[in-house]
């Protein structure tokens, strides 16, 4: 930053009007200049004490100084670090910026050496679009406050400092290139997933012993398109009226992702695990892995492929509980192992499965306060409707509300209201 004055000849008069600007390098490396600040006509001691303001927050000095800013009207007292007093009047707010989550993102994808993998894959168009950048945007964007990239296009970016930290100009975040780079990255997405995997292991000393794996479904308010993979399906979101996909996820304890796909609407929990499993090995090699589902995921058919395979695949499946009630009274002749703190489990051998009954106080707690939290709203409502006054009919449709948002102890509150 430094200071500019512009000339004005006014009434025979020259008159020299400051501002406070800086150098932006844009596209091309090109160096255009952007007022700071408006100062106005300032004497020479003012102009003096600017100079010092911005000495302090010069970038190309190697040691950093402190400095007192007091305001005009005010004596400074004595300190050991420079003083300098400004117009307050003077000072304005303009464009202020998102500046250090864009920084920390773009020093963790450094840290990631994602450059190493991204620069042979994403060169630079012969217009001079740069893809690596943009792909930082849009990565930084999801990071920091996702959205859609028409958003990122219209207010995000240039409220963030993206172009300041690449020195890009707006012209990186058009809306058509934006979608031109996510088709770019598709095609490269098992590799990095692969690359990925080499640098947490690493970092952070990754293990990928334990896989989780899991499927879940986002739904779209639209007419469903044809021949696409947004379809009418079961809807985990409670919208079976909307076309949705479905995505599958394989993540390690840590949450660190190692392989995603997204299905058509229709699918079916049961149909891609076989699929997955077969992904993961060709891709990261054939180990002694232990894959964790929930009961809905796995049919009995895969689970005995699973046991039958030339290296066998160990898992850790909820069971259905229809076979629970079958097993519940070899469980309760068993007595409860400590495997950890607050944590005791059962064992229970049976047809080569190994069955295990945890139970963890800490969860016993939750549910308890879960149950208690619910009991409390219903004993509230409870004695709500015991001031009103209704006929029976309009009781009733109360009680079938009050019921259909609590399930614990309602035979206890009908009887109060009786």
């Amino acid at each position: 930053m430094f200071l500019r004055a512009k000339k004005r000849f006014k009434d025979g008069k020259e008159h020299r009007y400051w501002s406070v600007v800086e150098n932006r390098r844009v596209a091309g490396d090109r160096v255009v200049q952007r007022q700071v600040l408006y100062l106005g006509e300032i004497n020479d001691s003012q102009k003096a004490a600017w100079c010092r303001s911005i000495d302090v927050f010069r970038d190309d000095e190697i040691q950093s100084r402190q400095i007192a800013i007091f305001p005009e009207d005010r004596e400074a007292p004595a300190l050991d670090c420079d003083v300098v007093q400004v117009r307050l009047s003077g000072l304005q707010l303009k464009r202020p910026r998102q500046w250090g989550g864009c920084w920390l993102t773009l020093d963790l994808w450094d840290q990631l050496q994602l450059d190493q993998f991204w620069h042979p894959k994403l060169r630079p168009s012969r217009k001079g679009t740069r893809w690596l950048n943009v792909l930082k945007t849009l990565v930084c964007y999801r990071l920091i406050d996702p959205g859609s990239e028409w958003r990122l296009h219209r207010h995000w970016y240039d409220t963030s400092a993206m172009g300041d930290l690449l020195g890009e100009d707006f012209g990186l975040a058009e809306s058509h290139k934006l979608y031109r780079c996510m088709d770019k990255l598709l095609v490269h997405k098992t590799a990095l997933f692969s690359y990925l995997q080499t640098r947490w292991h690493e970092l952070f000393n990754a293990r990928f012993d334990v896989l989780l794996y899991d499927l879940t479904s986002t739904y779209f308010e639209s007419d469903p398109p044809a021949e696409v993979k947004r379809r009418y399906g079961y809807s985990r979101d409670k919208r079976p009226d909307c076309v949705q996909v479905v995505i599958a996820l394989i993540v390690t304890p840590d949450g660190l992702p190692l392989a995603y796909e997204v299905l058509p609407g229709n699918t079916s929990d049961k149909t891609k695990l076989e699929d997955f499993l077969g992904k993961i090995e060709t891709q990261y090699g054939k180990a002694n892995r232990v894959w964790v589902m929930d009961r809905g995921i796995p049919t009995e058919e895969s689970l005995a492929k699973m046991r039958q395979a030339e290296s066998p695949v160990h898992y850790l499946v909820g069971t259905p509980k229809g076979r629970l009630s079958k097993l519940e009274k070899r469980f309760l002749g068993m007595s409860w192992e400590q495997v950890r703190e607050s944590v005791d489990v059962k064992l229970l051998d049976e047809e080569g499965e190994l069955y295990i009954l945890a139970r963890s106080q800490g969860r016993v707690q939750k549910e308890r306060a879960m149950r208690r939290r619910r009991l409390k709203k219903l004993w509230k409502r409870l004695h709500e409707l015991q001031q009103q006054k209704l006929n029976r009919d309009q009781l009733l449709l109360k009680l079938g509300a009050v019921k259909k948002g609590s399930w614990t102890c309602l035979w206890f509150g009908e009887h109060l209201v009786a």
